[in-house]
């Protein structure tokens, strides 16, 4: 029987935060759900909201923490250790500054990167977990905090293209659930058609 998997997506609770390049994480995630009938329920042992579905005969875990960005790892490592669900099965889809918008990068361990949400979560999880990188582009007001880009909503553009690939980004979940990491990066690593 095929072992079970997660999918975290990262982001911030609340209608504030819907729109902002850091809940990508929870848009992706959102939209796998509802490309396979199903909805989130809150956990309120593990803090988060969650979903299961089935894919091609693996039980996979749908996971939106909502201990806010920076403490994902109090409500993903409690919650993956009590499904008995291993670090090796765990995908976590999350923005990425150093990506152009658009763009995609999957790898597998690495340092958080200054990402506050991947640094909590290899504070409770071993770093072996999977890394769906979305692009949300390099801050682009350099006199500006970080966090202003991060937490700021998206433009109109920036959604149009983000809605645009959707599709891509689900897809390539479901190939990492059913045929592994390696032949998902074959993939997902390439740049984004024009």
């Amino acid at each position: 029987m095929p072992e079970p998997a997660l999918v975290v997506g990262l982001g911030n609770p609340g209608p504030e935060y819907a729109l902002t390049r850091h809940n990508i994480g929870f848009a992706v995630l959102d939209a796998f759900a509802a490309k396979h009938g199903a909805s989130f329920e809150i956990d309120a042992r593990h803090r988060g909201a969650h979903a299961k579905v089935s894919l091609g005969g693996v039980t996979v875990r749908l996971l939106k923490p909502l201990t806010y960005m920076n403490e994902s790892g109090k409500c993903c490592g409690p919650f993956a250790a009590f499904h008995k669900i291993r670090p090796e099965r765990i995908i976590v889809v999350y923005d990425e500054i150093t990506l152009e918008p658009g763009s995609v990068k999957l790898t597998v361990g690495g340092s958080a990167g200054g990402h506050n949400g991947i640094k909590s979560l290899l504070e409770h999880l071993p770093n072996a977990f999977a890394r769906y990188r979305v692009g949300i582009g390099p801050k682009r007001f350099p006199d500006r905090p970080l966090a202003d880009h991060v937490l700021g909503r998206m433009t109109p553009e920036e959604l149009t293209l983000h809605k645009d690939r959707l599709p891509f980004h689900l897809t390539g979940l479901e190939t990492i659930l059913t045929k592994g990491v390696p032949e998902a990066q074959n993939l997902i690593n390439r740049k984004p058609s024009p």
